[in-house]
């Protein structure tokens, strides 16, 4: 059976966000899923980046926010842990 998103949200936008990785800083190649809460508060205060990258940043926020990650993980392909530099 196909994942169905909530009214007014595609599928594909879910998708899409379970696979994106950080592009740049400290968490570099890191699932956006797999980002501190308090990282991505730093953005929201300091500003999203521009474009789709923003946006997912933001609808990440929201769902960390509200607990509802566990919709997303088994979307998300599996990862390998997370190390510091």
């Amino acid at each position: 059976m196909e994942p169905t998103a909530p009214p007014g949200l595609d599928t594909q936008v879910l998708i899409d966000l379970a696979h994106a990785r950080m592009p740049f800083g400290k968490y570099t190649g890191s699932l956006l899923l797999k980002l501190p809460e308090r990282y991505l508060l730093w953005f929201a205060r300091e500003g999203f980046p521009k474009g789709k990258l923003g946006e997912q940043l933001a609808m990440m926020l929201e769902i960390k926010t509200n607990g509802l990650e566990y919709l997303l993980r088994p979307l998300a392909p599996p990862d390998r842990p997370f190390r510091r530099p």
